[in-house]
């Protein structure tokens, strides 16, 4: 059978909404704009960059720069297929919505589980950041002890502290509603945008060498990795943690006008400004470092190339614009974490689903998952306290997780495509498709993903830590799917956390998707 959506346009998008099973409940205030920005800021190139520009080059080098345009055209293929699933299926909660519907199932909840845990763990990797930027903007930023690096006991320590305080602030902003967070998102990435540029330009006018440092093989003080092969596959976990998140314009769909035409275009307008702008800012910076072999590049990173090259007025201006950057990208991450959340309450999917679900009557906004994220994230760094190797792992089982949940939408899409979805797309005008090419670009997808896991599960830690922090991520994720497991299994049982609403729209869902899928 045909996809419903190519039987008619419908008259509204709360028409549309209601088509796919859901009611409208949520103010539908968003645009264009800030949907984008919901992807860009989730990315964030300035806070991401300047968190993990360490990581990369104390594995890589100056040849890690290669390892950014082969992660970015590996997340390009899955963020078109993100884009088209997402097109056709324009309900809040991203990839928990995608999942359940072209993988069906455990594997289709699992998918919205893994992102749900790791957009919170992204919330608290996030947040961390603040401690790559604060203490070089100004010292008294270093509340407990003297060493502000990430990978000391004291930057450790402190980064607890800086990051819990920002998501409290993020938790206060979400739950002030969703017009609040889109302007502060807006003004937040219209500064990111502008300070990505500007930055960019004065790096590059403050070389002292030329573009030909990507080709020589620069090291500072060597890795246990070595300079080879291995030492760049570790490397990539720089970009590998940046250019991940894009979908989370998808988990605004509800909240946004003409969503089946405006997301897809978030979506990718996200991974390619991030792309394009993180392969320039790395590139200047690798030009502008005052010294290539002294290891500032491999403890201090961006700060110390930024405050060196364009002096310390300057180069601090930027630096607070970088803190800004870290802001919103943690209140993006919230936000879209909040909305899978209550997409997966809504279906009775999540325990306390009733409370989950509820929608603010003032602000029309579920209040409830925002709170639950923020406790939740800073409750993970409390727990990981004054932890040295605390950053690395917590990126790591991010990247982990929120690739995993990826994976299984797009093996999910690959398996219907070769049965014939997506149907005639074609005949319905606002939904993006990748036409012939989708085939393709979908095996692509699922090899580039299952290749992404492998390499960044691969333990290769060398900190001075206990040995087992190194399979501490495949630790995490597994325990993450176990968990899942005795989640779903709990909620198939018919309880009170299964709400009347929750239940009225699987059962409508489900009937959508039949036509769907056959």
């Amino acid at each position: 059978m045909l996809d419903p959506i190519s039987t008619g346009a419908p008259r509204s998008d709360a028409e549309d909404l209601a088509r796919l099973g859901y009611r409208q409940e949520l103010r539908r205030d968003l645009g264009s704009l800030s949907a984008f920005a919901a992807g860009f800021s989730y990315v964030s190139i300035l806070t991401t960059v300047f968190q993990l520009f360490v990581i990369g080059y104390a594995f890589g080098g100056t040849r890690f720069f290669w390892t950014w345009p082969v992660v970015f055209l590996g997340q390009l293929a899955v963020a078109l297929n993100l884009a088209e699933v997402g097109s056709h299926y324009p309900v809040a909660g991203s990839v928990y919505q995608w999942g359940r519907r072209v993988a069906t199932g455990f594997p289709g909840w699992l998918a919205g589980w893994l992102k749900l845990i790791g957009d919170v763990v992204s919330v608290a990797a996030a947040a961390i950041a603040l401690q790559a930027i604060l203490p070089s903007v100004w010292g008294g930023f270093q509340l407990l002890g003297g060493d502000p690096s990430l990978t000391s006991r004291d930057g450790a320590a402190n980064a607890v502290l800086l990051g819990a305080g920002l998501i409290v602030l993020t938790t206060a902003i979400n739950m002030a509603g969703v017009k609040a967070m889109a302007y502060v998102n807006d003004v937040g990435v219209m500064a990111e945008l502008g300070g990505v540029v500007l930055l960019i330009g004065a790096l590059f006018l403050h070389a002292v060498r030329g573009p030909e440092v990507v080709l020589e093989p620069v090291h500072g003080p060597p890795s246990s990795l070595g300079t080879g092969v291995a030492g760049l596959l570790a490397a990539a976990l720089m970009p590998a943690y940046v250019l991940y998140g894009f979908d989370s314009a998808g988990s605004l769909a509800e909240e946004t006008r003409q969503p089946r035409r405006i997301i897809p275009r978030a979506i990718l307008k996200a991974i390619v400004a991030s792309g394009v702008g993180g392969a320039l800012l790395i590139l200047a910076a690798l030009m502008a470092a005052p010294s290539l072999t002294d290891g500032r590049l491999s403890t201090d990173g961006l700060a110390y190339v930024v405050v060196s090259a364009l002096g310390p007025t300057v180069g601090k201006v930027f630096l607070v614009d970088v803190a800004l950057a870290v802001c919103v990208c943690t209140l993006a991450i919230q936000t879209g974490a909040s909305r899978l959340a209550f997409s997966m309450a809504r279906d009775g999917a999540l325990p306390c689903a009733p409370a989950l679900a509820r929608v603010s009557a003032r602000t029309k906004t579920p209040v409830a998952p925002a709170i639950v994220v923020g406790a939740l994230a800073c409750g993970m760094l409390v727990v990981n306290y004054g932890e040295a190797q605390l950053f690395v792992l917590i990126t790591e089982t991010a990247v982990l997780l929120v690739n995993l949940s990826y994976l299984l939408v797009t093996a999910g899409m690959l398996a219907r495509r070769l049965r014939g979805w997506p149907g005639r797309p074609e005949a319905a005008s606002e939904v993006f498709s990748l036409g012939r090419a989708g085939l393709a670009l979908n095996v692509a997808a699922v090899a580039w993903g299952v290749a992404l896991i492998v390499n960044i599960a691969w333990p290769r830690h060398d900190g001075g830590g206990a040995p087992w922090l190194s399979y501490f991520p495949v630790i995490g994720v597994a325990g993450a799917a176990v968990a899942g497991l005795g989640v779903f299994v709990a909620m198939q049982r018919p309880s009170e956390g299964r709400g009347a609403r929750g239940a009225l729209a699987a059962r409508e869902t489900s009937s959508a998707q039949i036509d769907i899928l056959t």
